[in-house]
């Protein structure tokens, strides 16, 4: 049973995926590599990087970051001791793999058949697509080459418990302190990609659609109002509803028992009205 167990540990550890080393890393790791001071820095003789003489690593400093070969890899930051980012043999400035063999303070093995004088074979430890990728990349024209970058010896006073150790506080004091910008497009990448990100600007919160203003409603147009009625109107409307009767002629034609005046007739002349009533519907006839 206990073998059995083993078995299956064994399996998985081999079926289990290996992390793969980030192209560039975006996070800074430790080299197992330490300084306690500011190193002493000295230029390669006809070249635009420095080198320190006086430390037992393969310690460079170009274009405003210093550059660690250790271990077979690369790796590169603004400060002397770290944090360090690790880079890709593609990511490499050309100037920091030109440097001769003998400026190497720590070469590996197979660096001690090569020529100390001549940058170390890359294409060859490399292989043929990094070559094909670099063609020519040991030569160049020297009268080209641009000045050193000044060094950042300001770093000098942070030492031991004085050292920032948070990215944030180097960028802090690099902005105080450096004012030397990276022209090497390649070493500038870098640069950039271990500066603190800058906070994204103030804007009003996106909100979701729910959320959002919706556009004013249609507002149904108001009934339009009758005007106003007049006192009697119903009274009137009510009376032309019915038929017209006796009571209703009365009211509209003078009544048959009264004159003009309003006064009531005398039996003369109601007998004259009669009579030209009379005259009036025989005439009609």
């Amino acid at each position: 049973m206990l073998k059995l167990r083993h078995l299956v540990i064994a399996i998985g550890l081999l079926a289990a995926p290996l992390a793969p080393v980030p192209a560039s890393a975006e996070v800074s790791i430790s080299i197992g590599f330490n300084l306690s001071n500011y190193p002493d820095l000295e230029v390669v003789p006809g070249y635009p990087v420095y080198y320190a003489p006086r430390i037992d690593a393969n310690f460079f400093f170009y274009d405003s970051l210093y550059w660690v070969y250790r271990d077979d890899r690369w790796y590169s930051s603004s400060w002397y001791n770290g944090p360090w980012w690790y880079v890709e043999p593609d990511e490499v400035p050309l100037y920091v793999l030109r440097v001769p063999v003998r400026y190497y303070r720590q070469p590996p093995s197979f660096f001690l058949s090569w020529r100390s004088d001549a940058p170390p074979r890359w294409g060859d430890h490399w292989g043929r697509d990094w070559q094909q990728r670099h063609n020519r990349w040991d030569r160049w024209d020297r009268r080209t080459a641009p000045k050193p970058a000044p060094l950042p010896v300001y770093q000098r006073q942070y030492q031991g418990d004085r050292y920032p150790g948070q990215v944030e506080q180097q960028h802090r004091l690099i902005e105080q302190n450096y004012r030397y910008q990276p022209r090497d497009p390649v070493v500038r990448q870098h640069y950039d990609r271990q500066a603190i990100p800058r906070a994204p600007e103030t804007r009003a919160p996106n909100r979701p659609d729910a959320q959002r203003a919706a556009p004013p409603r249609a507002i149904p147009a108001a009934p339009r109002a009758q005007p106003p009625q007049e006192p009697g109107h119903d009274a009137r409307r009510s009376d032309q509803a019915t038929p017209p009767g006796r009571d209703q002629a009365q009211q509209q034609h003078p009544s048959a028992n009264q004159g003009k005046s309003g006064r009531p007739l005398s039996p003369e002349e109601k007998r004259k009205q009669d009579e030209d009533e009379r005259s009036r519907n025989d005439h009609n006839r």
